[in-house]
């Protein structure tokens, strides 16, 4: 019998195996020496552990951290999975697997900002040269260089959550010689699947939905069989590893992500149908709305939607927007987002992006709707935005 997927998660990654009963979660293994019988039985691991996944050391991962890369695998439907210490550790690690100096790795201007820094900063001082291509794809031929390796999707994207028809999208990078790798931090595996819509790699941060509860940094990339050696061989040559206690806490994080993610999305589009209708509300970016660009690909690619959204104020007031996030009470103000908690941030989109243009736009307000009841947060962004039309009545009266 095939299970669906939440049914799956609730049973994956019990792989280790202790005298008696077995423990619903795996045990925590903290370990970085591994003893062996004899010189025959290490000499005999060591030679299988590059292309087997052994517990030999524990910068090679232990049964915790197999445990959740199983668990993984099983979420993103590819090969295997390997763990890193972060989302863009992962990101990092990615790139660096598969584009050597001389090459070309073309991004998307949605990308999460600190890759950009990265592809601006060591990928260009490595001799490995970077562009970026609209987010929805449009312009990706001409992008597309002899030398291009490898095409970076995210969708949806960073802040203003753009969606690419990636399998149209990957069967041209295929076609020019090029690997797809795609950021599925939004989609934490439940809600998009990109390794079943073409692409070869899947990375996400699991410090957000999967660990779900804002306190582990992780990153996971998970691939197809065909490019797997790559990734696990860069892995080890940086001695990449995570802590099993972040492993534990992730693998706990994700028996609830189903649960979670259908909470988050229930109390996300009521308050972006909220915010559709708010006078000091310009524009609402959620790619589930029907009147969202994306909606027609949302709808034939994802499989929901999560705590995201993002908005801009009709005022044009340099200081509304701050004042707007500095007087909302229940919403944290932070970076991350995924956590149990609401979260609020600003989001400078002329620094974020540099295929579109975002110069006479004011700055985003990006929300993560939590936990927390709707009614509550609702009232809190009530009375934030009679803070920002005070402001307003102000300037006018002045």
């Amino acid at each position: 019998m095939t299970y669906s997927l939440p049914t799956r998660l609730a049973h994956a990654g019990r792989t280790v195996t202790v005298p008696g009963g077995q423990p619903v979660n795996p045990p925590v293994v903290r370990a970085s020496t591994v003893l062996f019988d004899s010189v025959a039985q290490q000499r005999e691991a060591r030679a299988r552990r590059d292309t087997e996944r052994l517990f030999t050391y524990g910068a090679r991962g232990n049964p915790t951290s197999f445990a959740l890369e199983d668990t993984v695998t099983t979420l993103e439907g590819g090969y295997r999975t390997r763990l890193f210490p972060s989302g863009l550790a992962a990101a990092a690690m990615t790139i660096l697997a598969y584009v050597r100096p001389g090459q070309h790795v073309l991004l998307p201007d949605c990308v999460y900002e600190p890759v950009r820094n990265l592809a601006d900063g060591f990928l260009r001082q490595q001799g490995i040269a970077t562009d970026f291509y609209a987010a929805d794809g449009s312009d990706l031929d001409a992008k597309l260089r002899p030398e291009t390796r490898l095409v970076y999707v995210e969708a949806p994207g960073s802040l203003t959550y753009e969606m690419c028809d990636l399998p149209a999208l990957a069967a041209r990078a295929h076609a020019h010689g090029a690997l797809v790798a795609a950021d599925n931090t939004w989609g934490s595996g439940m809600l998009y699947r990109p390794l079943a819509l073409g692409a070869d790699i899947s990375l996400m941060a699991a410090t957000k939905y999967l660990g779900g509860h804002s306190d582990v940094m992780m990153g996971t990339v998970c691939t197809t069989e065909a490019v797997w050696q790559p990734l696990t061989a860069m892995a080890d040559a940086f001695g990449m590893c995570v802590s099993p206690d972040d492993a534990y806490l992730v693998q706990r994080g994700i028996r609830s992500l189903g649960a979670r993610l259908a909470q988050h999305e229930a109390s996300a589009l009521t308050i972006a149908h909220w915010l559709l209708t708010h006078p000091e509300v310009a524009d609402v970016f959620c790619p589930a709305l029907p009147h969202d660009p994306n909606h027609a690909l949302w709808q034939r690619d994802c499989h929901g939607t999560n705590g995201l959204l993002s908005f801009t104020l009709r005022s044009r007031a340099p200081v509304a927007p701050e004042h707007f996030v500095d007087c909302l009470r229940l919403f944290g103000i932070g970076a991350s987002w995924g956590g149990f908690e609401s979260l609020a941030m600003l989001a400078d989109m002329r620094r974020a992006r540099s295929v579109t243009d975002w110069s006479s736009r004011c700055a985003v307000v990006r929300l993560h709707i939590g936990l927390e009841a709707v009614t509550d947060l609702i009232s809190d962004l009530t009375q934030a935005f009679v803070a920002i039309s005070q402001i307003e009545a102000v300037e006018t009266h002045s």
